[in-house]
């Protein structure tokens, strides 16, 4: 039987944010918890997300995009949203849902060369880590 909790965590284009944030927290915690990611507009995994979750050995190029509907009547713990246009669009959960908001920068409006893209894109996986890793401590391990 299955006892892990179950989280989404959801981001507007389920590219980079939320993508990176499910490859963190299954590999932190994925004897405890069911991570999944979604975004309301989805789009594509975003190839910088993959490259600097690569650098910290998760592989994430398997992943894609997927819409928050795909989840249409699943029970979860946690909705974890991202970004401030997925809490103001977030589909209702049951009254159960524990609903989490962190306003993460999204790292694909950063602008400059590839390295500084990169640099911003690591940035951003870090915050999502250290976040992640109070979470589980918090609300998952007690």
């Amino acid at each position: 039987m299955n006892n892990r909790k179950r989280v989404l965590i959801l981001c507007t284009g389920n590219s980079a944010r939320s993508q990176m944030a499910e490859g963190l927290l299954r590999r932190d915690a994925g004897t405890i918890l069911e991570v999944f990611s979604a975004g309301a507009k989805p789009s594509r995994v975003r190839p910088e997300a993959i490259a600097v979750m690569q650098e910290v050995g998760i592989d994430i190029a398997t992943h894609r995009s997927k819409a928050v509907e795909e989840f249409g009547g699943w029970e979860f713990d946690y909705v974890i949203t991202v970004c401030d246009n997925a809490k103001e669009i977030c589909p209702l959960f049951p009254a159960g849902t524990k609903r989490i908001h962190w306003s993460i920068e999204d790292p694909a409006a950063i602008e400059g060369s590839q390295e500084a893209r990169l640099a911003g894109f690591r940035r951003i996986r870090d915050e999502l880590r250290e976040r992640l890793q109070g979470f589980a401590r918090e609300e998952c391990i007690g």
